[in-house]
């Protein structure tokens, strides 16, 4: 494990970062979503899963859950360190390929950072939340068509941040290159009603989509 540095707005800080080193020249960097770090086992098993197919990955935590606070702190202090964690990623692998990923609200932080110019060659979210449950009226999408990388969107069909889907699939199809990957019956952590799975599986089981991905995005061959 690794304590990696990263400039806030309200000064400096250090945030704990798990890199794994791998084969196929690309990285990805994985963020954990509002309730849970970087050690939750659906990150662990999707960073293992990746693992396995050569790539390069780095999870890590926001400064609010190092600093042992459950809610999130300030999106300025989330994006500084998707930044910093890209930054680090690049030293280990400078001439490779780098994506961003996160669950939920980890992956909506890649997206705000990824509009003020954080420097990835694609995004992919897991569970990219639309808006709070069954408050459709305020969705964070506004800065979404403004990226220009290639973005992913793996969304559970059951998942009560993006109801109605109507209204999900009009914000991608305003997105200047995004594409959805749906998990029939999923939820917002994927889990499928009347089919029991550890957490670690679920997470696993989506790593396929990000090597369809990479491909799709015209980036690996």
């Amino acid at each position: 494990m690794a304590q990696i540095a990263v400039e806030l707005p309200t000064g400096s800080t250090t945030v704990s970062g798990d890199w794994v080193p791998g084969t196929n020249g690309e990285t990805v960097v994985i963020a954990h979503g509002a309730g849970a770090g970087k050690d939750h086992p659906f990150l662990t098993g999707f960073a293992g899963a990746l693992s396995e197919l050569g790539f390069s990955t780095l999870r890590f935590n926001f400064p609010y859950v190092e600093q042992g606070r459950r809610m999130p702190g300030p999106a300025t202090h989330a994006i500084a360190t998707w930044h910093a964690m890209v930054e680090f990623a690049r030293e280990q692998h400078p001439t490779g390929t780098m994506w961003a990923a996160g669950k939920s609200y980890g992956g909506r932080m890649a997206s705000m950072a990824a509009a003020e110019g954080l420097a990835v060659d694609g995004l992919a979210y897991l569970g990219y939340p639309l808006h709070a449950p069954g408050r459709p009226e305020k969705p964070r999408a506004e800065h979404l068509p403004t990226i220009s990388v290639p973005q992913l969107f793996i969304e559970g069909t059951n998942d009560p941040f993006i109801q109605p889907l109507s209204q999900f699939e009009s914000v991608v199809a305003g997105c200047q290159d995004a594409r959805v990957v749906w998990v029939e019956g999923g939820g917002h952590t994927f889990e499928v009603k009347g089919r029991k799975a550890p957490a670690s599986d679920i997470g696993a089981s989506l790593a396929p989509f990000i090597v369809e991905f990479s491909r799709t995005a015209g980036i690996d061959g």
